[in-house]
């Protein structure tokens, strides 16, 4: 049973740092591409980050130099370093863990960024 459970979001003022953290179970974590996405009030869900599984990174344009992603494959951990944030990275934010053919959701973590 494949368990992807996020960790770390919260309350940021604009311009501060947050980390994400993404546990996974379940799957052959080494071999699957992980990805954050988050999904902003009312709007549609979206891709923030992506790191495959030889390292090689993702980003959306609108987190480019100021959102990192990366992955701890012994710890089977995923996380998103978010720094110099926004009011518009307020949103729900969903780890993905995607192999071939499948692809697997966390239950998100809720980041909202006071103006």
């Amino acid at each position: 049973q494949v368990q992807l459970v996020e960790s770390g979001g919260g309350l940021v003022q604009a311009g501060g740092s947050l980390r994400l953290s993404c546990a996974a179970s379940g799957i052959i974590f080494s071999s699957n591409t992980m990805g954050w996405y988050r999904q902003p009030p009312g709007k549609q869900r979206e891709l923030v980050a992506s790191i495959a599984s030889g390292g090689t990174t993702i980003y959306a344009d609108s987190v480019k130099g100021r959102f990192t992603i990366s992955r701890d494959n012994a710890r089977r951990t995923t996380y998103l370093q978010m720094n110099s944030v926004k009011p518009e990275d307020t949103a729900v934010y969903y780890c993905n863990a995607r192999r071939q053919f499948t692809s697997s959701w966390g239950q998100g973590a809720q980041v909202t960024v006071s103006s």
